[in-house]
């Protein structure tokens, strides 16, 4: 008969009536208890490493860092002194020939003995020049319309109105364009936008209009939407990335493809296949995509790009938590490349001098070696358990940096390939800050509106684009198609 699961913690009298059953019945519970002891020890190890991890070892964040925070830069340490540098451009206030009101500042009596100066000549002006906001109004347009009856054929005609009039009493472009720059660019919440632009304006905006004001932008904004889809898929190097957001209190991902130009986001309730299938970005992209190495993106048939910030992160937590020589190696290898293709960079340069690239890939499995030789493979006689065989973290690293040793090194082989995917992951911070704002989306509609909107906007700044004069121009009916190419 099998024994139930032995317990930790065993009387005395429990002991000795399985000392009783006899030599087996002991073996049998030594042996249980080792596999107990063993499985709370691998728990352990476990729960010590997500406690030794932070900002600077792995992908958290460093808003979870807590007040313990130890941020660490890999950059070595400039000769320059902080602030601006010597022929930095500066934005200082400056004078201006353009000048709205003068306002004269007389002098009437001698501060001295009190005479009167009023009618003294002037000698000369103290000159100062305020740079303010005008007191902040709307103005109210009133459109009007003709209306004439044709004498030859009694047909009625009427004056049209500009684009963007569809009621008779509304809000205009630029009031609608301010909305959606403070909701969807400012990151304000419904509430506080209200609020702000009625201090600002003295009116009393309702929920439903700002909705409806987002609602519109959406709509006007899809065909430039699928202009930048298109040009992403066209795009030589591409970033993919995605991050956790809460809908209706539920997670769903926002996903993003970016490039230097372009900027898509997506959201959906799946991480993995299903939605990229239905972002319908990656089942038509060829050329080379940079991410984080989620196992869905293996799945698509373009040329992978690993980041390298994620490689330097785990690197360094195996050097601070395991004491590995080889990580430390990998590290400074990884940034000698970095900087080498860094200072290589040159108009029609594709990659690297082959023999450089040689003598870095040397490099690189002679580390691989030591790492291995640090961390060996488990014998074939060693005691097999259910599923697949546990391995520590530096032989999974170690594993994934010698079979994907291709992607690990992309941005030797192809200069247009950045060292790490950090573009993506720039692009998606705002979406985390969106997410702290306002504690995620109250439905997947409001989520859409964001990431259309968003990824629009997110354009726009890289191409240098001033963002309250397109929104505007988007509620005229005339929306700016952004650079699609570089």
């Amino acid at each position: 008969m099998t024994n139930p699961a032995p317990k930790l913690k065993l009387s005395r009298a429990d002991i000795q009536s399985i000392y009783a059953q006899g030599e087996s019945a002991v073996i049998e519970l030594v042996e249980r208890l080792l596999i107990k002891l063993t499985e709370l020890e691998s728990r352990l190890e476990n729960i010590e490493h997500q406690k030794a991890k932070d900002s600077h070892n792995s992908s958290k964040p460093p808003s979870g860092d807590g007040l313990g925070k130890r941020p660490k830069s890999l950059r070595p340490k400039s000769n320059r002194s902080s602030g601006g540098q010597e022929g930095h451009p500066g934005t200082t206030l400056e004078w201006t020939k353009e000048i709205d009101f003068t306002e004269l500042h007389v002098v009437e009596a001698c501060q001295a003995c009190g005479l009167s100066l009023l009618k003294t000549p002037v000698q000369g002006w103290d000159l100062a020049q305020v740079h303010d906001l005008p007191p902040m109004r709307l103005e109210v347009t009133n459109h009007q319309g003709e209306v004439k009856c044709c004498p030859a054929c009694q047909t009625l005609n009427r004056g049209e109105f500009p684009s963007g009039i569809t009621c008779g009493v509304q809000y205009g472009s630029a009031l609608k364009g301010l909305m959606v720059y403070l909701s969807d660019y400012q990151l304000l919440p419904s509430a506080r936008t209200i609020e702000l632009l009625r201090d600002m304006f003295g009116r009393s905006i309702s929920q439903g209009t700002l909705y409806n004001a987002r609602e519109h932008c959406f709509e006007e904004l899809e065909p430039a939407e699928h202009q930048i889809i298109e040009a992403i898929k066209a795009s030589e190097v591409v970033h993919f990335d995605e991050t956790g957001v809460r809908v209706k209190g539920k997670l769903f991902w926002i996903h993003v493809a970016s490039s230097g130009l372009l900027t898509y986001y997506f959201i959906h309730d799946k991480r993995g296949q299903i939605a990229m299938d239905e972002m319908n970005i990656l089942t038509d992209f060829k050329g080379t995509g940079v991410h984080d190495g989620l196992k869905s993106y293996a799945l698509y048939d373009f040329t992978h790009a690993l980041c390298n910030a994620h490689h330097l992160r785990e690197l360094i937590f195996i050097s601070e938590r395991f004491g590995q020589p080889w990580a430390d190696e990998m590290i400074k290898l990884l940034l000698e490349i970095k900087t080498q293709v860094d200072e290589s960079k040159s108009p029609g340069l594709l990659s690297l001098d082959s023999k450089v690239m040689s003598a870095f890939e040397v490099r690189y499995e002679d580390i691989l070696k030591d790492g291995f030789r640090a961390n060996p493979t488990p014998p074939l006689d060693a005691p097999k358990s259910r599923g697949r065989p546990k391995q520590s973290p530096p032989k999974n690293l170690l594993d994934r940096l010698r079979i994907q040793k291709s992607e690990v090194l992309r941005f030797m082989y192809d200069l247009k390939v950045p060292f790490d995917n950090n573009q993506a992951e720039r692009d998606l911070r705002m979406t985390k800050l969106k997410q702290k704002i306002s504690g995620g989306f109250r439905s997947l509609v409001g989520g859409q509106f964001f990431c259309r909107t968003r990824g629009y906007i997110s354009t726009l700044k890289k191409q240098r684009q001033n963002v309250l004069a397109q929104l505007k121009r988007v509620f005229m009916g005339k929306p700016t198609i952004p650079v699609l190419e570089g």
